[in-house]
C-alpha cells in the first residue's frame, strides 16, 4: 500500500520544515488574533445598530461563527507552534507525539470545517442584510414619535444618534420623512385648524408635514438649517427642492449603512481567506513532520532519510481497512465455528 502524496525528507529539510513550521504557526496566530478583533468589532456594531435590522436578520450569525473559527485558529497556531519547537529535541517530543493525531484531526474537521462555513456566509449574507436593513430602518422611523409607548420610547433619541453619526436622514433620503407622523400628538394642539386639517385629510388619521427632524442638519452649512415646509417653493426664495439641499444630509441611513457593514464584511472575508491558507499550510507541514519523526521513532535527527505524507495508503484502501476493522467481513467467533463432523467408521465386511 503505496502513501499519499510522499516527499522524501533527510536530516536537513526535516530540521528546515520544524523551523519553517514554528514560524508560520506564529503567524497563523496572529492573523488569528487580527481575525478575532475584526469579527468581535463587526459584533460589536451590529449589537448598536441592533434596533435598524429585522429581528428576522441572519446577518449576526457571520460575525459569531467567525469568531469561533478565529479563536480556533488562534489555538490551532499556538498548538503547532509549541509542537514544532518541541520536534527538535527528542526530550520534549514523546509527549507531543501521542496526541498530535487527535489535535490534527480536530484542526481539519473543526477549524477548518468553521472557516469554511464563515467564508460562504460571507458570499450568502450581504443580501440579506439589505433587506434587514430596509425593513429594520422602515420600523424604526415609524416608531420615532412613540416617546412615551413602552418598547418604543428609545426610537427618537436612536435615530437621531444614527443620522447625526453616519451622516444620513431618512431611509432612502430626507423625503422619507414626509410620507411619516415623526411628531408626537402630545405637541399637537387639538384646538388648531391646521392640525385637524392635517390628520382629517390622512386616510390613516397622520399628522404629516414637508419638514424633518433636528437631526437630518448638517452642521457644516453655511446657511441656517431648512427642517420645515421644504416641497413649498415659495416658502424659502433662496431653497430649489429640485436641487440637492445643502442644509440637510443627501444620504439615506439605508445606503450609509448597507456601505458601512458591506466594507467591514469584506475585511472580515479577507481575515478570513488569509486565515484559512495559513491554517491549510500549517496542518499540511505538522502532517509532513509528524509522520516523517514517526519513521525515526520521534527523533528529527535519527540517521537515515525519512519520509512524510498525508495518509499512510490510498482511499481506496484505507475504506477497505475500516470496513475489515468496523466489522464489514464478519467472521464467526471460536464459539460459534461449528465441530467438524467425524469421518464415518467404514463398516467391516461380514465374514
Amino acid at each position: 500500500m503505496a502513501p499519499v502524496l510522499p516527499v522524501l525528507l533527510p536530516l536537513q529539510p526535516r530540521i528546515r520544515l520544524a523551523q519553517g513550521l514554528w514560524l508560520l504557526s506564529w503567524l497563523l496566530a496572529l492573523t488569528g488574533g487580527l481575525t478575532i478583533l475584526c469579527s468581535g468589532h463587526l459584533l460589536v456594531q451590529l449589537w448598536h445598530l441592533d434596533t435598524f435590522l429585522a429581528p428576522s436578520c441572519p446577518f449576526t450569525a457571520l460575525p459569531r461563527l467567525a469568531l469561533a473559527a478565529s479563536a480556533v485558529a488562534l489555538g490551532t497556531g499556538l498548538v503547532a507552534a509549541g509542537a514544532s519547537r518541541a520536534s527538535l529535541d527528542a526530550a520534549q517530543y514523546p509527549p507531543w507525539r501521542r496526541i498530535l493525531g487527535p489535535l490534527l484531526g480536530a484542526g481539519v474537521a473543526g477549524g477548518e470545517g468553521l472557516l469554511v462555513l464563515a467564508l460562504g456566509l460571507t458570499l450568502a449574507l450581504p443580501g440579506s442584510l439589505d433587506m434587514g436593513l430596509e425593513e429594520g430602518l422602515g420600523t424604526a422611523l415609524a416608531h420615532y414619535k412613540d416617546t412615551e409607548v413602552p418598547g418604543h420610547c428609545h426610537a427618537k433619541r436612536l435615530v437621531d444618534e444614527l443620522q447625526l453619526r453616519h451622516h444620513c436622514c431618512g431611509r432612502h433620503g430626507y423625503k422619507d420623512w414626509f410620507g411619516i407622523q415623526w411628531i408626537s400628538s402630545r405637541y399637537l394642539d387639538p384646538n388648531d385648524q391646521d392640525v385637524v386639517d392635517r390628520i382629517q385629510s390622512n386616510v390613516e388619521g397622520l399628522y404629516l408635514i414637508d419638514g424633518v427632524p433636528f437631526s437630518c442638519c448638517n452642521p457644516h452649512s453655511p446657511r441656517p438649517c431648512l427642517q420645515s415646509q421644504l416641497s413649498d417653493p415659495h416658502a424659502h426664495p433662496l431653497f430649489d427642492p429640485r436641487q440637492p439641499n445643502l442644509n440637510l444630509w443627501i444620504q439615506g441611513c439605508h445606503r450609509v449603512l448597507l456601505g458601512y457593514l458591506e466594507n467591514l464584511t469584506s475585511t472580515l472575508g479577507s481575515m478570513l481567506a488569509v486565515t484559512f491558507l495559513l491554517q491549510t499550510l500549517v496542518l499540511l507541514g505538522l502532517r509532513y513532520l509528524q509522520t516523517a519523526l514517526e519513521g525515526l521513532g520521534g527523533i528529527i535527527d535519527g540517521e537515515g532519510e525519512t519520509q512524510g505524507y498525508l495518509f499512510p495508503s490510498g482511499l481506496k484502501d484505507m475504506l477497505k481497512i475500516v470496513w475489515l476493522q468496523g466489522g464489514g467481513a464478519h467472521r464467526p467467533a471460536p464459539e460459534e465455528v461449528p465441530p467438524e463432523e467425524a469421518p464415518p467408521k467404514e463398516s467391516l465386511p461380514e465374514t
